[in-house]
């Protein structure tokens, strides 16, 4: 029944964003309005138009064009579908996307927040959620621009007719001031700190995001100690907040709604889209005679599994020495076994749900949970230098693992290391990479130039490139540093 009723709210929340639609904010002038006078009539309209936003929202989390292909974990497998991300050929005219609909879900935030904030409900509370996940909302779409191109506009205007204003874009560490009001303005907001649903943003997920957010704040725009600290104080209220790790870590990815997640995307069979792993999963006559056959996730047609991808070996590399104790392993990859040759090396993460007539991929994309926050304030100690914090926490995440308490070197840098390479296993596939690598190559830990396959011998540089589309629709705009205007 539960189950139902959200696909419905999904549905209805489908349509209210396809009605509403205000469509590349950034580089044209909508053609149609949104018809806010159709809207906000009465108390029950806010709800459905929240869920709505978590529309966009689902789609930009199971997008890895910018987490997990620019970086080191994928190769491609029996049916190359990598992109020019992963090649890291970028330009204005390849390879550079339309970043309208961002602005879309911004504007609806945006419109949300400006109606509901004089209308009066009968439940303070509940209109106050309903502010708190917009706030939120808003301040993870433009933390994902801020993490893909830098500089990027600044909208805070509802937009309710034709006329959308063209911007220039602002400093990152400007928009980074808004994410962070923004989710102070939401914590503050929400009426409880327990998880009403953990398809939602609530107190426990705008925590974790202002603790990532702050994260890249200090390492990669210059906040440094007063941003790590805000890392530590978002992470504590985090790992506060009733959530817990799992003791078997196959049921992190596969279980909906587990006690390790904080916010997740929701995805079930036979509805619209399926998720990212889609393409990790090989279909039964590519690995047709394999003898471990058993033991590798397969799909019976390739509409449901592309055989695209597959694990890295400097991916693998990094559980090099623990195969014997990492609990992760068998659900992360498995080497297809063709006789005695060695073949594909298949994701074992998300590997869907087999059912009567195949394995579908609907796992929910998890957005943030428990460990990746472990994790993230492991990296604040250690850029506060106080490396004996930092081991504590790497060290959650090791033992459930299984991989003992931490025995290297305690320096800084070593400390570092050790927390970017656990990150490599414990989050591997996970649409995290790529932003590591930037925190890491910015910190100095690692040099992306020389870390990432793809990257050595180019001089790409780690932001993308505005569309040559949108730079000509908004004479503002100045392309990203490193590529021509």
């Amino acid at each position: 029944m539960m189950l139902r009723k959200y696909i419905t709210v999904m549905l209805v929340a489908t349509l209210t964003v396809s009605l509403t639609s205000c469509e590349k904010l950034l580089d044209v002038k909508s053609e149609s309005q949104i018809t806010d006078q159709v809207y906000f009539k009465s108390e029950g309209d806010f709800a459905p138009y929240v869920t709505g936003i978590y529309v966009p929202m689902r789609s930009f989390a199971n997008n890895i064009v910018y987490g997990t292909e620019r970086s080191e974990e994928l190769t491609n497998a029996f049916n190359a579908r990598l992109s020019t991300a992963w090649s890291q050929i970028l330009s204005p005219t390849v390879g550079a996307v339309n970043y309208g609909s961002f602005y879309s879900a911004i504007g609806h935030c945006n419109l949300l927040l400006e109606k509901i904030k004089t209308f009066e409900f009968a439940n303070q509370a509940t209109k106050n959620r309903l502010m708190a996940e917009a706030y939120s909302q808003r301040a993870y779409f433009y933390f994902y621009l801020v993490r893909i191109i830098g500089d990027t506009p600044l909208m805070l205007q509802a937009i309710t007719d034709e006329n959308v204003p063209l911007l220039p874009r602002s400093k990152a560490s400007d928009v980074m001031v808004q994410i962070m009001a923004d989710l102070n303005m939401a914590i503050s907001l929400f009426p409880e700190k327990t998880y009403v649903s953990k398809y939602r943003f609530s107190y426990g997920a705008a925590q974790a995001l202002k603790a990532e957010a702050s994260l890249w704040n200090a390492k990669v725009l210059g906040g440094g100690a007063t941003a790590f600290n805000d890392v530590v104080t978002a992470a504590t209220e985090v790992e506060t907040s009733g959530v817990s790790l799992l003791a078997n870590f196959r049921d992190v990815n596969t279980v909906k709604a587990n006690n390790e997640v904080i916010l997740s995307a929701y995805y079930q069979r036979d509805e619209i889209g399926a998720n990212y792993a889609l393409n990790a999963l090989p279909f039964r006559s590519v690995v047709a005679g394999a003898a471990n056959l058993d033991s590798i996730p397969v799909a019976e047609v390739s509409t449901n599994g592309l055989g695209s991808y597959q694990i890295t070996t400097k991916s693998r590399g990094l559980f090099s020495g623990l195969t014997a104790t990492d609990k992760r392993i068998p659900f992360t990859f498995i080497i297809e076994r063709q006789g005695t040759t060695q073949k594909y090396a298949w994701i074992t993460k998300l590997p869907g749900n087999k059912y009567a007539d195949d394995r579908i991929s609907d796992n929910d994309v998890v957005i943030f949970r428990l460990a990746d926050i472990h994790l993230i304030k492991a990296e604040a100690y250690a850029g506060l230098n106080n490396t004996a914090e930092a081991i504590k926490s790497l060290e959650k995440v090791r033992l459930r693992a299984g991989n003992g308490l931490y025995t290297g070197a305690t320096d800084k840098a070593s400390v570092e290391r050790a927390i970017f390479d656990e990150r490599g296993r414990e989050l591997f596939f996970e649409n995290k990479r790529w932003y590591d690598i930037v925190r890491f190559h910015t910190g100095g830990t690692i040099n992306a130039y020389t870390y990432v396959p793809n990257l050595v011998g180019k001089t790409t540089p780690l932001y993308w490139p505005l569309a040559v589309s949108v730079l000509a629709a908004n004479p503002k705009l100045k392309q990203t540093e490193g590529y021509l205007p």
